[in-house]
């Protein structure tokens, strides 16, 4: 007779056992915000290892079953995700696993992993260098045969309000004005001097941090061009937000703001222009919310492909 703990002992699963009192199909049933570590490839094409918080689901399509086996997804992500590099290719054999381990209940399957992408970048002057994090969010499912993916993005950037460097423009005038009213000839060093005065620029316009959520549909037979994307949303802008920083380097971000003056109207505009000639993506969802200084809330603008029965706006 075997033991209370022999191997050979048959334990329960009463997940798949059916029951009159439960019965009805769900649409999903899984677990979310597992920890996970992923692997990621780099520019360099060397592999990283990221902290990334992972959901995993099937649907539930046999009425009668009780629930699903979650322990089998657990034991799936774990296999797939600490031993290859997150690719589409190793996303879709994860949910094909998931699928295979669940025949005969469920007929589709869907993961979603989230993690933050780390980027060394440059100062804009000096030698100095930092390290940025951009939260990712990668979203594949399998139905069907059918395998999609869609890539979430967040790129953080200054944008200086036009109409208030507009009005600014008009004070410095006015005081301009005001202070050589009856000078006659102006001389060269005078008027640079009031220049670099605090008494001369009385106005400055208001900035703020911005920030760019991109949701992308990626076409088939592409990798995810996580890096690549961040650093064509960063160049459309031209004023990504900076790691280490020294004065040359605020100088040099204070000339890139006074030539790059924005409304959020005007960031969607230049993000949807890189995404709409990127053959890489094969649909787009962009929101640019700028964090307004003026008021308590925010400015936002929306943008997609307008891919029939694609992203909506809201």
């Amino acid at each position: 007779m075997s033991s209370p703990t022999s191997p050979q002992r048959l334990l329960p699963d009463i997940a798949t056992e059916a029951q009159a009192g439960h019965a009805g199909a769900l649409d999903g049933v899984g677990m979310q915000r597992i920890e996970m570590p992923v692997l990621l490839l780099g520019a360099d094409g060397h592999a990283q290892r990221v902290s990334a918080r992972v959901d995993a689901f099937v649907n539930l399509a046999r009425e009668d079953a009780r629930g699903i086996h979650m322990s089998r997804l657990y034991l799936h992500l774990d296999r797939h995700l600490s031993a290859e590099p997150l690719t589409p290719a190793s996303l879709r054999r994860l949910l094909r696993d998931f699928l295979e381990s669940h025949a005969g209940l469920a007929d589709r399957a869907w993961v979603r992993v989230r993690y933050d992408h780390l980027v060394r970048r440059s100062a804009l002057a000096s030698a100095h260098s930092g390290w940025r994090a951009y939260p990712v969010e990668l979203r594949a499912s399998l139905h069907a045969g059918e395998f999609t993916l869609e890539l979430g993005l967040e790129v953080q950037y200054s944008s200086t309000c036009p109409a208030s460097a507009a009005l600014a423009r008009q004070l410095i005038q006015d005081r301009f004005a005001a202070d050589f009213d009856g000078h006659g000839p102006l001389q060269r060093d005078s008027v640079l001097a009031w220049l670099g005065r605090t008494e001369g620029i009385v106005a400055t316009p208001h900035s703020q941090r911005s920030a760019a959520t991109l949701r992308l549909r990626l076409a088939p037979g592409f990798e995810t061009p996580v890096e690549d994307l961040i650093d064509s949303v960063e160049h459309a802008l031209q004023t990504p937000v900076q790691t280490a920083v020294k004065r040359e380097d605020e100088q040099a971000f204070a000339l890139a703001n006074g030539q790059n003056l924005m409304f959020c109207e005007d960031a969607a505009r230049r993000i949807r222009r890189v995404l709409d000639a990127d053959e890489r993506i094969a649909d787009f969802w962009l929101r640019a919310e700028h964090y307004e200084s003026l008021h308590p809330h925010d400015a936002v603008a929306i943008a997609t492909k307008g891919v029939p029965g694609g992203y909506a706006a809201s």
